[in-house]
């Protein structure tokens, strides 16, 4: 059984990892605000159980079983803000703080049981998928609204970026999953982009905003 701080650090891990699936001690310690020998006793603790491989003054890299550990404690966050959302009516803007302290919580009937009495979510209230029980993560095709180009009509699908400033932000202009944009003009300048939507015609909103925002 991992402790809450160790969960972090799988957590952390697995986020951070890069297309090799290695992540240098220096990013760690940043994304987790500890120093980085805080960082180095804590990752040689979890290399000593299998879950991570470690090398000093190498990159680290998730194993096989910290990988589906890493995306377990994922699945348990996502899974219990679908459900702070879908069943108790939290706003995507509240629930990831809860989501935080409940994703510690070691009693797998509990998440089973949120799990179904939800239907079998695949996907959490910001559009991010649920790693199944076996810690797989099926990765959808997706791209930045940025991306996209005149004339093109999409559906937001998720969020890059879950801060409670850009969801508010999104809530005071009536966005959330779901919903359809129409793209009249994209700026070759700035990459700014005027597009409408539902009650809401000819807005324009910075490539900044773009960039946060997936569709499909």
């Amino acid at each position: 059984m991992s402790t809450p701080t160790e969960e972090n650090y799988l957590k952390a891990l697995l986020a951070l990892s890069g297309a090799d699936g290695t992540v240098s001690v220096s990013d760690l310690s940043k994304s987790l605000g500890v120093s980085t020998p805080s960082a180095n006793s804590m990752v040689r603790k979890l290399a000593e159980r299998g879950l991570v491989n470690y090398q000093k003054y190498k990159p680290l890299q998730l194993t096989k079983p910290g990988r589906k550990a890493a995306a377990l404690i994922v699945r348990k966050h996502r899974l219990t803000e679908m459900f702070l959302v879908e069943k108790m009516g939290f706003g995507w803007e509240e629930v990831h703080a809860i989501a935080e302290q409940i994703e510690h919580v070691d009693s797998p009937g509990f998440f089973t049981r949120m799990d179904e009495l939800m239907g079998h979510p695949q996907v959490d209230p910001h559009g991010s998928p649920i790693p199944d029980t076996d810690g797989n993560i099926t990765a959808k095709t997706r791209r930045r609204l940025s991306e996209c180009g005149a004339g093109e009509t999409v559906v937001i699908v998720g969020l890059d970026h879950h801060s409670n400033e850009f969801l508010h932000f999104l809530n005071d202009r009536d966005l959330g999953l779901g919903a359809q944009l129409r793209i009249h003009h994209r700026e070759a300048f700035d990459g700014s982009l005027t597009l409408s939507y539902p009650g809401h015609e000819r807005v324009t909103f910075s490539k900044v905003v773009g960039d946060r925002i997936l569709v499909g």
